[in-house]
């Protein structure tokens, strides 16, 4: 089953093979919403600098204070399945529009600096898909990273993850299934130890881990913009027994003040205005919906932003 998950190597790019590489991104998104990237231009050696110092940030830092949690909450001796919780160890780095990598407490200045360098990297990389995207869909250059600019440009943040092995994997999940409310996700992920899965036809499928490889996956904004073209997909990460695993994953985002509405051009012609499949809002008012009901279905969030929808006057939206 997992043989045939989406693997877009970005060097055919530049080559006679573009047009097989732009076809496999095209399907990977209408049928995947989830693919992977090699060759995509970010040396190996900054994300080898980027894994080590991120696992051995979470053994001197982190690895602690989670045992501490567990032991607190009694998880170790759990019976009945936990649907409240995540088995995860987590911190957030800001990008934009403003960056706060020099606040976080607790990490080294090389770390600091390897990360905001790593983030440059993802953030070019995340704007050159979108444009990939936008070719695909036959929208013009540059439609996708304007919807998300908004007045103070996109938001960009990363999730640094790890899943240490967890006694009751069956019982607890390392992290609960949902579709991520934003863009478009970029994923650096443990090439030794798995657990990020996806649902595809009603069944859960591993996500290959793949050395230097950049895991990507849609956000709801981009199924809402591409009138539900492409869609978000549900994931969850399944805790392991052994190994801790490790996972980067940056959020390139829509600015909070950004209107999310569906692609004039993408919309069939014979869809009459009151019959659009996908609601018009602010993306910070998503996200507010959004935080209360993260682990359960999307669609929901959509009508609730439809019923908004008609009380909001959106106004003329600066554009930069």
């Amino acid at each position: 089953m997992e043989s045939n998950f989406p693997v877009v190597d970005m060097g055919l790019l530049q080559t006679e093979k573009r047009p097989e590489a732009m076809d496999k991104i095209k399907d990977a998104c209408e049928n995947w919403g989830f693919f992977e990237l090699v060759n995509h231009g970010i040396s190996h050696e900054l994300l080898d600098t980027v894994e080590n110092l991120t696992k051995g940030h979470y053994k001197k830092c982190m690895e602690q204070r989670f045992k501490e949690m567990v032991a607190s909450k009694g998880l170790e001796a759990v019976q009945t399945e936990i649907d409240d919780l995540d088995w995860e160890s987590t911190f957030f780095l800001k990008h934009l529009p403003v960056s706060n990598v020099y606040e976080v407490p607790d990490l080294d200045d090389e770390y600091r600096k390897v990360m905001k360098d790593f983030a440059l990297n993802l953030e070019k990389l995340a704007e050159n898909l979108l444009d990939l995207l936008c070719e695909n869909l036959g929208l013009e250059k540059g439609y996708l990273k304007k919807s998300f600019y908004g007045s103070k440009g996109p938001t960009f943040g990363t999730k640094v993850s790890n899943y240490p092995p967890c006694p009751k994997p069956d019982l607890i999940k390392g992290l609960r299934a949902h579709t991520d409310a934003g863009g478009i996700i970029l994923l650096f992920q443990d090439d030794k130890v798995s657990g990020l899965q996806l649902l595809k036809d009603g069944n859960w499928i591993d996500v290959p881990p793949m050395k230097h490889s950049i895991v990507i996956n849609l956000g709801d904004q981009l199924e809402v913009i591409t009138n539900g073209r492409y869609k978000s997909i549900e994931h969850r990460v399944i805790a392991q027994q052994d190994g801790t695993r490790m996972s980067i994953a940056s959020f390139y985002n829509p600015g909070s003040d950004a209107v999310i509405f569906p692609a004039p051009e993408l919309i069939e012609k014979t869809e009459e205005e009151n019959k659009l499949k996908y609601p018009k809002f602010v993306f910070e008012d998503y996200m507010k919906l959004y935080a209360g009901l993260k682990f359960q279905a999307k669609e929901p969030r959509f009508e609730a932003m439809k019923a908004v929808e008609t009380t909001v006057n959106l106004g003329p939206i600066e554009t930069v």
